[in-house]
């Protein structure tokens, strides 16, 4: 199978060289010269624009888009939309708000372009060695597709959770949880980062990290993280979001499904920006650890 990569960000590239391990073909288009280049370096092509991919890509063709929600993904799928054929696929592997990818695939639909919508998780090491992906679209059309989706994700990875909006809707649950697990192990740092032992990190995690109940990916971020900055004293306690929490606790409104604790760490994060508190850190290293996410340095 040939495929159609755009967005080659930190998990675009890293998801390429994993379909190329798998044997596809992948065709891959990014807005950066040097990051096509050193991947065109390794053994992938390259190139510079949507018009040569879809010429170079056999029909139905198939093409995985990994691009920031928002402005740039509406413009990148209203340019597609005018370059591509019916039973043609578009395959929306962003975290994008799943109200959006019901719109999109109702506006694809209209031209006979197929639409799926695909939750990507597992940081750079998961798109790298084997994705956690959250599949939403038509089964039909799916199934055309799931040769990819199995291949590149680890061992009961993959998953088709239903009719097109639902991979991205479980995403976005998924990081809305994530929000809260972070937070806790953030806040349980804290308190042992302020009492009366002065505790080894690297030791708490790894021991946490082998048979405890809360044994995770995220203790082993932590153990990471702490082994390379024993106090994170390098970085600041700001954290980020990217957007999913805020649309679940939206949803979790329009639902009446109270939210407690995924509504608290969502304005942890908030204040997070102008308090340096080490849970804040803590939080900070780990979404480093695993999806390359910014960290804000002394």
């Amino acid at each position: 199978m040939k495929i159609g990569l755009v967005g080659l960000g930190k998990m675009g590239y890293q998801l390429a060289l994993n379909m190329r391990d798998h044997h596809f073909e992948v065709v891959a288009y990014d807005t950066s010269k040097e990051v096509m280049e050193d991947l065109g370096n390794q053994g992938i092509m390259t190139v510079g624009s949507y018009q040569e991919m879809v010429k170079n890509l056999p029909k139905p063709r198939v093409i995985w888009l990994m691009v920031p929600s928002g402005d740039i993904l509406e413009s990148v799928l209203h340019n597609f939309k005018a370059l591509l054929d019916k039973e043609d696929i578009l395959i929306d592997g962003g975290n994008s708000n799943y109200l959006d990818s019901i719109r999109h695939y109702e506006l694809l639909k209209n031209e006979g372009i197929d639409f799926i919508d695909c939750g990507t998780s597992g940081g750079l090491d998961g798109a790298r060695n084997g994705a956690c992906l959250m599949v939403g679209g038509e089964e039909e059309v799916v199934n055309k597709v799931e040769s990819l989706f199995s291949s590149i994700a680890m061992t009961n990875g993959y998953g088709h959770m239903g009719k097109p909006g639902s991979g991205h809707f479980v995403k976005m649950v998924h990081n809305g949880i994530e929000y809260g697990m972070m937070q806790a192990i953030g806040e349980g740092f804290d308190l042992m980062h302020n009492s009366r032992f002065s505790l080894d990190y690297e030791t708490v995690t790894r021991v946490w990290g082998h048979g405890s109940i809360i044994e995770s990916a995220l203790i082993d971020n932590v153990h990471s993280a702490v082994k390379k900055d024993a106090k994170l004293d390098k970085i600041i306690g700001r954290v980020d979001d990217s957007g999913e929490g805020q649309w679940m606790i939206e949803d979790a409104l329009r639902s009446k499904v109270s939210m407690p604790a995924i509504t608290s760490a969502l304005f942890a994060r908030y204040k997070s920006k102008d308090d340096d508190r080490f849970s804040e850190k803590i939080v900070a290293a780990m979404r480093n650890e695993f999806g390359g996410h910014k960290v804000y340095k002394k």
